[in-house]
């Protein structure tokens, strides 16, 4: 293992912040109480949250009271789809082809119970075709949900057209924010936005900690029954380090978001620039409207999961594609979806950065890419 690990895989999972690793630490030994519980330590545990929710809700431009805390963008994903569909009457989602899993096998689990599904396509870079989507819409669809941003290679959809389409056939607009939140121009009024999925530790939080937000006056029921916790949508006693460390984070991350976004787009735009220059390299996904982190490649002649292990070997974590489907070999469906045939899409490699990688991390990368490229080659 090598002394120093250089991270590019920010779309897997994020580094906790150490400001947001302090904010968490008193709850686990000093403010330790059940936030139902009716004292001192208990009351602590409540004002935490409530303190968390409006700093979520601030990220949003929502209400405290739309947001309901999670266990993370899986679970907020399956909350907005099964908690809304067959509601007024509608028994169809409507989703696109390159969603995360959370979305696809919700949908194919709503279909399980009875109702149905519709996937729309997308281009060669991975934008969603509006005459299908319009065409494929109808009276019966309950929620429309589209992807802020992709997690693999890095589209960034219209959310304002998507919400238009959604709202003109009288269905719900839900987006899966994950890998958008802090890194994209969200805001749920001003985008018509219905329902939205974050997930922390893809925000420098702590895994197993998200949050949904539902506008006011949906219709939704919960998926996880118990003790009525999170007004009634979401029981289990909260996980309040975790929740605390969600609103510190996303704090740190407005403060600093158009700053942020302006450097990593320049860190991004330099790797581009760089990798294209490698012979038989292609980059995956638009050069415009893409998340201001998010770098995917194919390189001719590659494995990319050999390409990955020897970088890795060199110092730097990337990744192939989705962290969630990384020890498959079959290709990502995102990359099959846009096009790809399975030798492009398993030569590619995702490098996605952070607030937190420099100037000097990519010029180490840039130099020792080409070298593990050409080693692949040569084996």
């Amino acid at each position: 293992m090598v002394s120093h690990m250089r991270y590019f895989d920010n779309a897997a999972t994020t580094q906790v912040l150490p400001e947001v690793a302090d904010a968490i630490f008193p709850y686990f030994c000093q403010h330790y109480g059940n936030p139902s519980s009716i004292h001192d330590l208990g009351f602590d545990a409540a004002d935490a949250i409530r303190k968390a929710r409006t700093s979520v809700a601030k990220g949003l431009n929502c209400y405290p009271s739309e947001i309901t805390f999670t266990s993370g963008g899986t679970e907020s994903d399956n909350l907005a789809l099964l908690g809304v569909v067959g509601k007024r009457g509608r028994d169809r989602i409507v989703t696109t082809a390159i969603e995360h899993s959370a979305i696809l096998e919700t949908c194919a689990e709503a279909c399980r119970r009875g109702h149905r599904a519709s996937i729309v396509p997308v281009d060669r870079d991975g934008f969603v075709d509006i005459p299908a989507l319009d065409d494929m819409m109808g009276d019966d669809v309950s929620v429309l949900s589209v992807m802020s941003a992709n997690n693999v290679i890095g589209t960034e959809q219209d959310l304002r057209e998507m919400s238009r389409i959604a709202h003109k056939h009288g269905a719900l607009f839900h987006t899966d924010a994950v890998q958008g939140f802090t890194k994209m121009d969200i805001d749920v009024r001003r985008d018509g936005i219905d329902m939205l999925s974050i997930s922390g530790h893809k925000v420098h939080a702590p895994k197993g900690t998200g949050a949904l937000f539902v506008r006011s006056g949906i219709e939704i029921s919960p998926i996880i029954y118990g003790g009525g916790q999170e007004r009634g949508l979401r029981s289990s006693t909260e996980n309040v380090p975790g929740i605390v460390g969600l609103g510190k984070a996303t704090e740190i991350a407005m403060a600093s978001m158009e700053e942020d976004i302006r450097r990593m787009r320049v860190l991004r735009d330099r790797i581009i620039d760089s990798v294209l220059e490698i012979d038989g390299a292609a980059l995956n996904g638009p050069r415009d409207r893409r998340l201001c982190n998010n770098t995917h490649f194919r390189f001719e002649g590659v494995k990319g999961t050999d390409l990955v292990l020897k970088l890795n070997k060199a110092g730097f974590a990337t990744s192939t594609a989705s962290a969630c489907s990384a020890g498959d070999m079959e290709p990502s469906h995102v990359l099959s979806a846009i096009g790809l045939n399975a030798e492009q899409a398993l030569s590619s490699l995702r490098v996605t950065i952070s607030q937190l990688n420099t100037g000097e991390d990519v010029d180490a990368l840039l130099e020792a890419l080409p070298v593990a490229i050409a080693a692949c080659r040569n084996q």
